[in-house]
This record gives C-alpha cells, structure tokens and sequence, in this order.
C-alpha cells in the first residue's frame, strides 16, 4: 500500500557530509509527520529527528546543530542532510513517514534502511 525508499548513504571520513532522501509512493491520500530514525549494531533503534507536514522539525540532542530535515510535500520525499558526521553515527537510517491510505486510515510506515559508515 504505502512504500518508502532511502536512498543516499554510503562510505564517508569523519567530518563529511552526507545527504539521505525517501520517496513515499502507494496510496497516499495524506502524509503527515516524517522522520529518520537509525540504529547501530548492537543498540535500539533511535530518533533522529522529524518534520511535520508544515515543515517545522525537531532534532535528538547528539545531531542538533549538525544535522537538517527537509521534505517536498508535492513530491512527497523527505531529506536528511549529515554535515560534520562522527564515528558514532555510524548506523542503518530508516524513514519514517505517518500516512493515512484513504480518510482516517492512518498508519505509520517505515523503510527498508541504508547505510551510513563514518570512518578514515
């Protein structure tokens, strides 16, 4: 019904950048709050930060400042851009994205994951 698809991670040196992006496509009737989330081998998976729909955005404390979501609610895709990445944030990213397939059919929906290693 609703699928998301990352793309963008990859192999970059501490202190890089990155930039990831997801494509939501199925049947969207409406796209509220989306997000990035990542987990690390080993550990839970965690926030990252989110932006609803109106395009204000909440960030995790160990990103603040280093990392910005961005979306294109007529493309329906969400952005997560990385700047001076560390060793530690090395981990799989998801997207995350709250839609309702028809009037009051939410659901919250997840991607497949990609990707981030942040290493010399």
């Amino acid at each position: 019904q609703v699928q998301l698809v990352e793309s963008g991670g990859g192999l970059v040196q501490p202190g890089g950048s990155l930039r990831l992006s997801c494509a939501a496509s199925g049947s969207l009737y409406s796209i509220g709050d989306m997000g990035w989330y990542r987990q690390a081998p080993g550990k839970q998976r965690e926030l990252v930060g989110t932006i609803t729909r109106g395009g204000s955005t909440t960030y995790a404390g160990p990103v603040k400042g280093r990392f910005a979501i961005s979306r294109d609610n007529a493309k329906n895709t969400v952005d997560l851009q990385m700047n001076s990445l560390r060793p530690e944030d090395t981990a799989t990213y998801y997207c995350n994205a709250v839609v309702a397939t028809r009037v009051g059919a939410w659901g919250v929906y997840w991607g497949q994951g990609t990707q981030v290693t942040v290493s010399s």
